[in-house]
Formats: structure tokens, C-alpha cells, sequence
């Protein structure tokens, strides 16, 4: 086995299991590399990322560079002497930094590359219909997501995931994949499979707030997977009497023979149910969360207001 010194980079919840079984494991973590705190909550106190959490538990060294290409940084990296970098839901790293260790940086990436390259892979998986992704890890290079492939494991998409299952399922899968990945680097055992390009390959652009709002001239089955691809975080949203509306949890209406109704029509009966028109059916919504207030069932909005 070879002895490795590992620099572990990552900042949210999900990179937390692949840094933990690492730890749990036995391999030598010389250093995590995370985001600065941040001011949170209504006392903008500051905040650790989850990542910092984890390594500060472990009494791993953190360092919060602002700045990747910081000279003073850089020395300091090199002074661990890392001979490979763990990348897991973080930033873009310059070459200065992803070329340094000799083995390399790997990354884990949560889809089946090359398919979904880009920011935000679960949520356009699921706004697409897919009905499997994965995880893959593969060594960084300077086109974004495109570096050769170590290992993938494949993952199914159920009918009523939203981001928020299916990104648990990926955390932990993630994990045991960047667990196994640094097994076969340790023996010095291990593919790199060069990723086939292709002209039907699927983007995941960063995510924004334009991005999420819902086209209701699509059919009732693409405006069911952009809802869900979209839950709980962002959001899917439309205007409900000129306020934006959150549309968490909806369904295939039961009762499709209501009134005549334009896409992007509502109709509420002020008691529990709320529908909107799609280009072919009817959705009922089952959660949302209008502008200023929480998230809650349609009957509870329903129970203390109209629409």
C-alpha cells in the first residue's frame, strides 16, 4: 500500500461522509481545505461549513484560503506535502493547485459523466426525467468535468424523488465511492477511462432564480419532474395573485373535469385543494410556501386564508 498524505477539499453537508469514512478508514487526512465562516441566522453570528465541523471533530488542520491563488496559501499547501487532493462540492480549483500533489486531484462529481457536467447535476437529472444517475470520481483537469474516470457507481431515480432524496442517497453513496477510489490509488490499482464525448450529452448549469420559474404550457408530466427537481431547494415558482408562490409537492389531479382552464390557471375551493392547468392536465398542489410565509401543506394555507 502506498503511504498516502491526503488534502481533503469541501464545504457542504454532502462532502461530510467522504471525509468521514476516509477518517473512519484509517487514511492519513493532512489537511482540509474549506470555505471561509459565514454570517448566518438572525444574529449573523459566523458559521463553520459542515466540512469544518467534521474536520475540527477529527482534529484535522483547516485552512479557509479566500483567495486559491494567494502566494501565502499556496507555500502552505505545499509545507503538507500531499501527495493527492480529494475534491468534493467545492469550488473551482486554478491548475497551480490541482496540479501539485504527484498522484493528482480527484473529484467526486454526482451524475454518470460525462452526462450532466456542470453545478448543479441532481436537480437537472430529475427536471429531465431521468430514471438513473449516479456518482463518478475522476482525476481534475483544465476543462471543467471532463478528467479521466476512476470509478462510477450507478443510482436509480424513483418517480417521487425530489433533490432532497435523491441528494441523501448520493451523499452517502458518494462516500463509499471516494472510499474505494483511494483504496485502489493506494494499492496502485486503479482505471482512468477517458469520458466519450458526444453531441447528446446533458448540461447542469448553475441553478438560478430565473431558472425556476414554472412554464405551465409544458405537459403535466415535465412540470411534475421540474417541481420535484427543484425541491426543496431552490424552489419551483409562479405568481398567485401577483405574489411568488413555491410549489414544493404536487400530483396528477384525480378529478381532471374542472372548468376550462389556461395553462397557468388556478383554481382553489378554499377548503384543501388548489389546482393549476398545465398544457394537457391538471396538478393539484400538495405543498407550497407563499411569498413571506413558511412552507406548509395546501390545506393548512387553506385553513387560515383564500386565495
Amino acid at each position: 500500500m502506498n503511504e498516502l498524505r491526503i488534502i481533503f477539499m469541501g464545504t457542504p453537508d454532502f462532502a461530510v461522509p467522504s471525509l468521514d469514512i476516509l477518517v473512519e478508514n484509517g487514511f492519513n487526512i493532512v489537511a482540509v481545505i474549506t470555505a471561509p465562516d459565514k454570517p448566518k441566522g438572525r444574529g449573523q453570528k459566523l458559521a463553520s461549513s459542515p466540512v469544518k465541523e467534521s474536520a475540527v471533530s477529527h482534529n484535522i488542520p483547516v485552512l479557509q484560503p479566500t483567495n486559491l491563488k494567494d502566494p501565502a496559501f499556496l507555500e502552505e499547501l505545499r509545507d503538507y506535502g500531499a501527495n493527492l487532493q480529494i475534491v468534493v462540492a467545492f469550488r473551482m480549483l486554478p491548475e497551480v493547485v490541482w496540479n501539485m500533489p504527484k498522484i493528482g486531484t480527484f473529484n467526486l462529481h454526482a451524475s454518470l459523466l460525462p452526462q450532466y457536467r456542470g453545478a448543479a447535476p441532481i436537480h437537472w437529472a430529475i427536471i429531465n426525467g431521468e430514471k438513473e444517475t449516479g456518482v463518478t470520481t475522476f482525476f481534475l483537469k483544465h476543462e471543467i468535468d471532463t478528467g479521466k474516470i476512476i470509478f462510477q457507481e450507478k443510482e436509480p431515480i424513483h418517480p417521487d424523488d425530489t433533490v432532497g432524496s435523491l441528494y441523501q442517497r448520493l451523499m452517502e453513496k458518494g462516500g463509499r465511492l471516494v472510499l474505494k477510489t483511494v483504496q485502489a490509488i493506494a494499492k496502485n490499482d486503479y482505471p482512468q477511462v477517458d469520458q466519450v464525448e458526444s453531441n447528446t450529452l446533458f448540461r447542469a448549469p448553475k441553478i438560478f432564480r430565473e431558472t425556476c420559474e414554472i412554464n405551465w404550457h409544458q405537459p403535466a408530466t415535465k412540470v411534475y419532474d421540474f417541481i420535484r427537481g427543484l425541491s426543496p431547494y431552490p424552489g419551483a415558482w409562479t405568481e398567485v395573485n401577483g405574489k411568488v408562490t413555491k410549489l414544493f409537492r404536487v400530483k396528477l389531479a384525480e378529478n381532471d373535469q374542472l372548468p376550462d382552464l389556461q395553462p397557468g390557471d388556478f383554481l382553489a375551493d378554499n377548503k384543501k385543494t388548489l389546482y393549476f392547468k398545465t398544457s394537457d392536465h391538471l396538478l393539484e398542489v400538495m405543498e407550497l410556501q407563499l411569498a413571506g410565509k413558511k412552507r406548509m401543506t395546501t390545506e393548512e394555507l387553506l385553513r387560515g386564508s383564500t386565495l
